[in-house]
């Protein structure tokens, strides 16, 4: 199923979400954000999607919002900027309290929304040729889709803040240094890398990688106590699936588990 900027596809568990308006870079427009609501919506209602898989056709990834969508604006582009950020904010949060784990592959140029929504995914390779680019303060604007969460998730506050005031731009090496990336691999590896993660990741105990995503959410504004009560309660939820049944089983039998994300 394809737009005129994503398509999504699903087999054996693994979620192939795909940026498609390759021509113009992939850029963050009112029609890319409401087609990612729609897609966060799909995704967060399936039970069959054990993994999502992030990519970008064309050599980059995304050159985040699409300044000439914004200049066609002009005195509207506010009311503008909170319709999309209505859509592509709530796209994100669903995304982050899903089930299944996302990998990235991130190529050439990631700047501004696109590198936040990419620093979002739990686990993300980079190609070696990618370049990761603040872009918000370039143009004089504070950010969104999340940047100041997952850039200092990510970074840390002290880094993500130089990251975005100084409107740094990291090869892929500095960002794997600076904790942007996960991993750095050749571009020419680059699908094969991410795609191999998600099959692994589509082969895990998708309930308690769920339990695992949202107690992370929560884990740096909840007090001590808080937190671990939230601990024992996902961790009673986990109990009762099957998965964690299978894993105790295999474990006392010294095999390898087989998980069916029940």
């Amino acid at each position: 199923m394809s737009t005129e900027c994503t398509a999504l596809s699903i087999d054996n568990g693994i979620a192939r979400l795909r940026l498609t308006d390759l021509d113009k870079g992939n850029p963050i427009h009112r029609r890319f954000c409401d087609a990612l609501c729609d897609r966060a919506i799909e995704l967060s209602c399936r039970d069959d999607v054990r993994a999502v898989l992030v990519t970008a056709e064309g050599k980059n990834f995304g050159f985040g919002g699409d300044i000439a969508h914004f200049v066609a604006q002009g005195d509207a582009l506010p009311s503008e900027i909170k319709r999309m950020t209505a859509t592509i904010h709530s796209a994100i949060a669903r995304l982050q309290r899903m089930d299944a784990p996302m990998v990235v592959a991130v190529q050439g140029v990631c700047a501004g929304g696109s590198a936040a929504f990419a620093a979002g995914c739990d686990t993300v390779i980079s190609a070696d040729n990618a370049r990761w680019v603040a872009a918000y303060a370039g143009i004089g604007y504070s950010t969104d889709a999340s940047a100041t969460v997952m850039f200092s998730r990510r970074m840390g506050l002290a880094r993500a803040r130089n990251f975005l005031l100084r409107n740094q731009t990291l090869d892929a090496q500095a960002a794997l240094a600076a904790g942007l990336v996960d991993e750095v691999v050749p571009a020419a590896d680059l699908l094969a890398h991410a795609e191999a993660i998600a099959a692994q990741y589509a082969a895990g105990p998708t309930k308690a990688y769920g339990e695992i995503r949202r107690l992370l959410l929560t884990v740096q504004n909840q007090p001590l106590e808080t937190q671990l009560e939230l601990e024992a309660q996902a961790l009673a939820r986990v109990a009762a699936t099957e998965d964690a049944r299978a894993g105790l089983c295999a474990f006392s039998e010294k095999r390898k588990p087989v998980f069916t994300g029940r």
